[in-house]
């Protein structure tokens, strides 16, 4: 029956301590095999001083920088079990058979170098290599079978008397376990024992630490924690033992002072004080997307990395916001809070829900929480508000008051919006409900909330009312503006309402929303914050806050307990801190980029308790806020430039993320030997990203390349960037990332050299001199070439010119000569005449001698009329007959070269053939022709039959153009 009770009292232990969660829960990545292109399972984790993650893999070395996941297989293929880091940035690993390091090379690109060539041949079957650990430089690898120690290029073995089980490194001294003797510490070249407790002898430890002075924490894989002080082991007790015994601790280590951290085999990650308490548990409920933790990991920023039998996972430990799940069974929004005594009520969309917490603890967040379901308040509930020390719940269906887990309806009708008392005194005897239909008054009295009904006067659904310092009462409406209200002295009915809109000093008639600020009534609008101006009865801007909030679009605002201002922009959480100023400022406005865009729109709600729990209304849950943590954990991001790589055919990668000079590491790039890439290779890729991994989705980068940008880029989230078809030239590429507006990280560069084109080197410009030189000697010569063509031409052309001028000469002469031949055929022509005159002379003489003869006039003497007529008409005949011989002689020699010219041709002609053919030739018809020759007119014609066939023309040949054509020819 013992028995029985005791795993009955074990189980239930077991069960609430499974059961039991935190109020808050950290942001948890978990990132899978497919995201970081590896194997499922990882054994380690480490980190350098330039933030880069490393993790042994399945399948080798897996680097994380925030962006980017980079594989590095080891030459056998093996996994990486262990990991370690020395000053000088070296990454040791420990795999099966093959131990060794990464370093990067010159081009900053990760090269492997294996140290198990030091090893004796004898000795290199190492099998796995659990556990590295480093001191001063002094790398320990530990296998099952053998120790190996490397330090100044040399490795020194050590064989267990049966196995090495574990080795670590606590105070500054390395620790190893060996199976059945106890544990080792390594004094001088020698493990000198330490203890050789029975629980050491037979339980393997699995982690060593600081704990209190000279005092180590020790775990063990099934048997808890001790402590181990003078070599003298105790055990310590724990509110965790059950759960360390039976999911088993696989790697502890400490956080802080206070806090340390176990990795289980089944139950995920708890961390635990000194003491033993439960501060904060991670498991499967919570996020992991394994139990298993294989190694843990807190990193510059404090926050933890889980090396898991499955995956990795990211858990924002050391974050200020950690998100809060009332009901983890399904998906719920958040409306409101409050805390009353040791309860925290949290307002949703599918009721109300409370859990108990540890005041003890000021981050309410740290404390242990189970939620619970208020009976009876199932629905949307709007608002809760802490007035005469009741909570009382605004809820879609009316008004109650919360008692522990029960609610007490003070009165049903749909939906109330909030609450808000009439009286600034306590306890408050009059409080107004704004609700769907208007106002509802309820009223106090002997320690209960008693509902007095509706105000009468006004309808519109009121959410947000405020009453000022003369107990108006302002109310607003989203799409009507802002309403002032004035109640009779009962406070039963609304005795004046008074509208105010855009006509009223407002930017807009939509989206007002009513606040009471610094003892002020301040409206929220489209363009910043109003405030009523009595005396100019309008609304003007509300000056408080300078300008820093002008021409910002503000749905939201709540004054805290320590006079900051909380506001929502958009869906952006703000606060005004009063506490910093800031230049010319009273104040400085700080944003909580986590939150963009997970916050309720339209139904914002910010509760603040104090400055170390604020809580959120969020889409899915709520977010709690350690707003001094926040604060105090604002870092500077940390920018890092990832692979480079020349774009072309086939990408090269020229830069792998490390700068490095003289074989070491150095924060900024080596510029005394400034890369240079072929101009072939003019396309850049540059990967780049930031190692504050909590801000990983809210990092912005901005960059340029000075030599080809004029600026900077606008803030944006990409993390690579493509330069194509640079020029030769040298090139600097600046990267800096923010997370905040005035939160940015340092610059850094990286410089290089685009080199000329082929032909645009120093050697093919001494070519191109050598080509231009040759180029103007060929010109030179071409030119006196040319000059001497074109003497010669221009002879040639004055040449042309005189024999030019010479056939004009002879044109000339040839005209003169055709001139003289028109001039004698004129002549002919006139002579011609002359005969057809002395044709009729002769006529008229044979007419006068037939007159004679025929009258037988004896009277005819020398000295009759008749006579001496007769005899001037014969003289007259002698001197025809003279120019008819002139004319004769005229013709020949006219036509000499005619009659030449036909004689060759035809040599058949005879001399009165040529004369004909003068004739023609002088275009004389056939009477004149008839004349001319004395004979008739047919006889003409006769002549003519005969010349044609004597000259062999055709019949439609015309004989005068063939004579013409020939006389034409005689003169060429």
């Amino acid at each position: 029956m013992k028995k029985f009770l005791l795993f009955v009292t074990f189980f239930s232990f077991s069960c609430i301590t499974y059961a039991q969660d935190l109020l808050g829960i950290p942001q948890v990545v978990n990132y899978n095999n497919e995201q970081y292109n590896g194997g499922m399972q990882n054994w380690d984790v480490q980190q350098d001083k330039n933030g880069i993650l490393y993790f042994g893999n399945n399948e080798g070395l897996l680097t994380f920088n925030g962006q980017f996941w980079n594989i590095y297989r080891l030459p056998n293929f093996t996994s990486v079990r262990s990991i370690g880091i020395d000053s000088k940035n070296r990454i040791y690993i420990g795999a099966q058979d093959e131990i060794g390091y990464f370093f990067p090379d010159s081009r900053g690109i990760l090269k492997y170098t294996s140290l198990l060539n030091l090893i004796p041949e004898n000795l290199r079957k190492i099998a796995d290599i659990w556990d590295i650990s480093i001191l001063n430089d002094e790398v320990f690898f530990r296998s099952i079978n053998v120790m190996l120690h490397y330090k100044d290029g040399a490795m020194k073995t050590y064989k267990p008397a049966e196995t090495w089980s574990f080795l670590g490194k606590a105070n500054n001294k390395v620790y190893a376990q060996a199976k059945n003797v106890g544990l080792f510490v390594y004094d001088k070249e020698v493990w000198k024992p330490v203890c050789s407790d029975d629980v050491l002898k037979k339980s393997s430890i699995t982690s060593i630490s600081n704990y209190n002075g000279d005092t180590l924490l020790v775990s063990t894989l099934k048997k808890g924690f001790f402590l181990l002080y003078n070599n003298q082991l105790s055990t310590l007790k724990t509110k965790l033992d059950n759960v360390f015994f039976n999911d088993r601790i696989f790697f502890a280590s400490r956080i802080n002072n206070n806090l340390y951290v176990a990795g289980t085999t089944s139950g995920g990650v708890y961390l635990m004080n000194k003491q033993g308490d439960l501060v904060q548990k991670y498991n499967y409920r919570e996020g992991l997307q394994n139990n298993n933790v294989r190694g843990i990991l807190l990193d510059h920023d404090k926050n933890m990395w889980l090396a898991l039998d499955d995956g990795i996972a990211y858990v924002a430990i050391n974050s200020a916001i950690k998100s809060i799940s009332p009901d983890r069974n399904k998906q719920i929004t958040s409306y409101a809070f409050r805390k009353i005594n040791q309860n925290v009520y949290i307002g949703t969309s599918n009721g109300l829900y409370t859990t108990k917490i540890n005041t003890s603890a000021k981050d309410l967040s740290l404390s242990i929480s189970g939620f619970e379901e208020v009976k009876n308040t199932k629905g949307q509930v709007w608002g809760l508000d802490e007035i005469n020390n009741q909570l009382i719940m605004a809820h879609e269906d009316g008004a109650s008051v919360i008692n522990g887990n029960v609610a007490t309806p003070i009165y049903s009708l749909p939906g109330t919006w909030m609450f808000q008392p009439l009286e600034n005194v306590f306890p408050a005897k009059n409080i107004l409900s704004g609700t769907y239909l208007g106002l509802q008054k309820i009223s106090f009295a002997s320690g209960k909330f008693i509902s007095e009904g509706k105000i009468e006067g006004i309808s519109e659904t009121l959410r947000f009312i405020v009453v000022d310092n003369n107990d108006n009462i302002w109310a607003s409406h989203p799409y009507h503006g802002v309403y002032k209200i004035e109640l009779s002295p009962d406070k039963k009915k609304v005795t004046k309402t008074t509208l105010f809109t855009d006509k009223n000093g407002l930017p807009n008639r939509l989206y007002n929303y009513v606040y009471h600020i610094k003892n002020h009534v301040v409206i929220a609008t489209i363009d910043g914050l109003y405030e009523y101006n009595q005396v100019q009865n309008k609304f003007t801007r509300f000056k408080m806050f300078g300008s820093v909030l002008n021409g910002i679009s503000i749905q939201y605002l709540k004054e805290d307990n320590n006079g900051n201002v909380w506001f929502v922009s958009n869906k952006k959480v703000g606060i005004i801190d009063f506490h910093k100023p800031s230049g010319s400022n009273a104040f400085s406005v700080f944003y909580l980029p986590e939150l963009d865009g997970k916050i309720v729109g339209g139904f914002e709600s910010i509760y603040t308790l104090d400055d170390e729990n604020v809580f959120i209304g969020a889409n899915k849950g709520a977010y709690h806020i350690n707003y001094n943590k926040y604060l105090d954990n604002i870092a500077k991001p940390t920018v890092v430039i990832g692979n480079i790589k020349l774009l072309g055919p086939k990408d090269s990668t020229v830069f792998g993320g490390y700068f490095v000079k003289n074989g070491q590491m150095i924060a900024r790039q080596n510029l005394s030997k400034i890369p240079e890439y072929k101009n072939a290779l003019n396309s850049i890729h540059f990967e780049f990203s930031s190692t504050l991994f909590e801000h990983e989705k809210n990092t912005k980068f901005s960059y340029q390349l000075v030599g080809f940008d004029d600026g900077w880029s606008a803030w944006n989230g990409k993390s690579e960037k493509d330069y194509t078809n640079l020029s030769a030239g040298q090139y600097k590429f600046n990267i800096k990332a923010r997370t905040d507006v005035g939160n940015e990280s340092e610059i850094v560069s990286y410089s290089f050299v685009i080199l000329p084109a082929w032909y645009n080197t120093m050697w093919m410009r001494l070519v191109y001199l050598v080509i231009f030189a040759l180029l103007l000697r060929m010109l030179i010569t071409w030119q006196k070439k040319k000059h001497v063509k074109e003497q010669e031409r221009m002879s040639y052309l004055h040449q042309l010119e005189i024999d030019r001028s010479e056939k004009e000469i002879v044109r000339l002469q040839n005209e003169k000569l055709e001139a003289d031949v028109n001039y004698k055929n004129k002549e002919l022509s006139t002579m011609t005449m002359h005969l057809v005159q002395r044709g009729k002379v002769l006529a008229k003489i044979k007419e006068v001698i037939s007159s004679v003869i025929k009258n037988h006039d004896d009277t005819l003497n020398e000295n009759s009329p008749s006579f001496r007529h007769l005899i001037r008409l014969i003289k007259d005949v002698e001197k025809k007959d003279q120019e008819l011989d002139h004319l004769s002689v005229h013709f020949n020699h006219v036509n000499t070269a005619f009659f030449n010219k036909l004689k060759d041709l035809y040599p058949d002609l005879s001399q009165n053939d040529l004369k004909f053919c003068a004739y023609l030739c002088m275009n004389l018809s056939s009477k004149e022709m008839a004349q001319l020759m004395n004979v008739t007119i047919k006889a003409v014609e006769v002549g003519r039959y005969r010349l044609r066939k004597k000259l062999q023309l055709k019949p439609e040949t015309n004989l005068y153009e063939f004579l013409i054509e020939i006389s034409r020819q005689k003169t060429s």
